[in-house]
């Protein structure tokens, strides 16, 4: 089973590197951009009947600084999601 986890900074959180994508896209020409936050995609090959509370559990104790950043857990080819 596969599984998608995203994680971005909270609210409020500085973004550098996403300033920094932002500094560069105007840079390019690219003026309609008035936001960037830049996060992380990490995917995972789990095992058959890996829940999602394990999968949480793996974003809380290593994926994700839950202080800082929120994550969301999408299964590959499953409707359920969760979020923290």
């Amino acid at each position: 089973m596969k599984a998608r986890v995203f994680v971005t900074l909270k609210p409020g959180v500085l973004d550098p590197q996403g300033k920094a994508i932002h500094h560069a896209l105007e840079g390019l020409g690219f003026g309609g951009v008035n936001d960037v936050r830049a996060g992380k995609l990490i995917e995972l090959d789990l095992a058959d009947g890996t829940s999602d509370d394990e999968i949480a559990e793996m974003c809380r104790k290593l994926l994700a600084n839950t202080v800082i950043e929120n994550f969301k857990i999408e299964r590959q080819g499953a409707p359920a999601a969760a979020d923290a």
